[in-house]
């Protein structure tokens, strides 16, 4: 990762997407799974509940394009923040229990992965 400094009236998720774009251009294995992962977990949180199916009559059924679609949750800026430290926090602790179990290649990668995160907030 880049050691430029970090402008914050960018809203997270973008500086996220660029921070992805950059390192898919270095190639930075690590930093690629770790912000992926990040905003997925943001795009999984803004999914609504499932909707109670019930099975009935093709004529009383949505029709049309887009007429069973749903709108998604708005985060806020705070909650986009909480969930990348939370992913951050998944994975210093998984990186402490694989340093448990002797493996230092996993645990160093779960580390940059969280590092690279760190570097956007």
């Amino acid at each position: 990762m880049s050691t430029e400094s970090i402008d914050n009236s960018v809203p997270l998720r973008a500086r996220l997407r660029t921070a992805l774009s950059a390192a898919m251009k270095t190639r930075d294995r690590s930093a690629i799974s770790g912000l992926r992962s990040a905003l997925g977990a943001i795009d999984n949180a803004e999914a609504i509940d499932t909707v109670d199916i019930k099975a009935g009559a093709v004529e009383n059924s949505a029709v049309g394009l887009g007429a069973a679609e749903a709108r998604r949750r708005d985060l806020t800026e705070a909650d986009i923040e909480q969930i990348v430290r939370t992913e951050i926090a998944d994975r210093q602790q998984a990186a402490v229990e694989y340093d448990t179990l002797g493996r230092s290649d996993h645990s160093d990668l779960l580390r940059a992965e969280a590092a690279a995160l760190e570097a956007q907030l």
